[in-house]
């Protein structure tokens, strides 16, 4: 059994290193899994560049979701069974051939479900899922704008409100993603390395007309955002990636500036517009509402498999080949999701 640890912040060439590990044996609630393969989100980026305060002490195991076959359950584990491959949301842990996890996010998938597919669900689909359905509630109609649509969960985000029946604009940095993001279902797709998203959607649509915005940036990005919200409009953070930048030393300049770049607000803003500006941590749900993330996680297996939706796999790794995977989607070359397998 192995795992690649996170053993120092900086570049990922040094940040990880390939060690032996001994799984414990799972708790009550909990399965191990033998993994086949796991998916970087841009939350481990975060971490490995030291800004994710959730991150545990270094060296640790970081790495949010895998795929792969149950070989030991605990002993309160009973919609699961030994056998069963899997999709799994992990807190860390993930950049390993073996994970214990509790069975709150854990969900059985079908055995021909390709394993780079199913690390999708597991994070960016269910927190695409949870985010659209339980904070934002979209309604058939509404005016959507999409953050880094190219994302993998930005690529759900997507799916999810074209299925909901609203019209969507979607941001993203070349002229191949925009015409990715198009083919996935944006009708309004904005370069913003050529153009203002707050310009271009006040020139096509005027200002308070956005009924729901998705930001994983931060900063100016949501002071902006929300400068476009309509009454009984809803903004969602679910990142704030303006931090991370192309550099992989900390910058202490790029945490400021994305700070003071979200603007002061007043409670009295929102009530009196019927606006809401809310945060999604999918930890946070699978540590206080275990059930939740079991249901959202449930929902978009059975979505998939109904072909109502359609994870992007934009690049897939060897797992010896972990920096450079990292490295491709810190400087925002993906699309989609990115895998590494065993």
């Amino acid at each position: 059994m192995k795992a690649y640890y996170l053993v120092k912040n900086g570049n990922s060439n040094n940040a990880f290193e390939l060690r032996d590990i001994n799984l414990s044996e799972p708790k009550a609630d909990e399965v191990s899994i033998e993994v086949e393969a796991f998916g970087l989100n841009f939350a481990d980026v975060m971490a490995r560049l030291g800004y994710y305060k959730a991150c545990p002490p270094l060296p640790t195991v970081i790495g949010y979701d895998v795929a792969g076959k149950v070989i030991k359950k605990g002993a309160n584990v009973k919609d699961i069974e030994i056998g069963q491959r899997v999709t799994a949301l992990t807190r860390f842990g993930g950049y390993a051939t073996h994970v214990n996890t509790n069975q709150s996010g854990v969900v059985p998938i079908k055995d021909n479900t390709d394993a780079t597919v199913a690390t999708a669900l597991a994070t960016q689909y269910s927190t695409a899922y949870y985010a659209a359905e339980f904070s934002m509630n979209l309604q058939k109609g509404e005016h959507v704008l999409i953050q880094a649509a190219a994302g993998g969960v930005g690529t759900a985000l997507t799916q999810l409100a074209k299925r909901k029946g609203c019209i969507v604009y979607g941001t993203a940095g070349s002229d191949e993603k925009l015409e990715y993001i198009k083919n996935n279902g944006v009708d309004f797709p904005i370069n913003y390395r050529k153009q203002d998203f707050y310009e271009y959607i006040k020139a096509q649509k005027g200002e308070k007309s956005m009924d729901a915005i998705f930001d994983s940036i931060g900063g100016n990005y949501v002071k902006k955002g929300l400068k476009l919200l309509a009454p009984g409009g809803r903004l969602a953070m679910y990142g704030a990636a303006q931090i991370a930048g192309d550099s992989d030393k900390k910058s202490l300049y790029r945490q400021l500036k994305t700070l003071f770049g979200f603007g002061k607000y007043s409670p009295t803003q929102f009530f009196g517009n019927s606006q809401a500006l809310i945060g999604v941590n999918m930890l946070q749900i699978g540590d206080f509402k275990p059930y939740i993330l079991k249901q959202c996680m449930s929902d978009v297996v059975d979505l998939y498999n109904s072909g109502e939706i359609k994870p992007f796999i934009g690049k897939v790794y060897d797992a010896k080949d972990l920096a450079e995977a990292h490295n491709f989607l810190q400087k925002r070359k993906s699309v989609g999701k990115v895998v590494c397998k065993w």
